[in-house]
């Protein structure tokens, strides 16, 4: 049981960040999104965003594409095969931590 738990210990800290943690998971629902809907659904800033989404793509977790439609520019972000995994990771390890604690009530 104590393992379970402790297995957080060893998850993700890029994913564990709660800015990156709500991209990630956002990003892990649709096949992309594009900057303007990110920065609507997490509340961050510009600024913060942008930063976020650097790390993650650092890593290899997300790819940016900027492109234009028209004359509009946008920016599509999406998880890549490494960030699935680890996102698929983390989220394992936060269930299987809540599933040993709920025995404790």
């Amino acid at each position: 049981m104590a393992d379970d738990y402790r297995g957080m210990l060893d998850a993700d800290r890029l994913i564990h960040e709660p800015a990156r943690l709500v991209i990630t998971t956002i990003l892990y629902t649709v096949e992309s999104a594009d900057f303007l809907y990110l920065l609507r659904e997490t509340g961050l800033t510009k600024g913060n965003l942008s930063s976020h989404l650097s790390k993650l793509e650092e890593a290899g977790y997300v790819v940016i594409e900027k492109r234009f439609e028209g004359k509009t520019p946008r920016t599509l972000c999406r998880l890549t095969e490494a960030g699935r995994a680890a996102f698929e990771d983390y989220r394992q390890r936060l269930k299987r931590a809540a599933e040993s604690l709920s025995g404790l009530g």
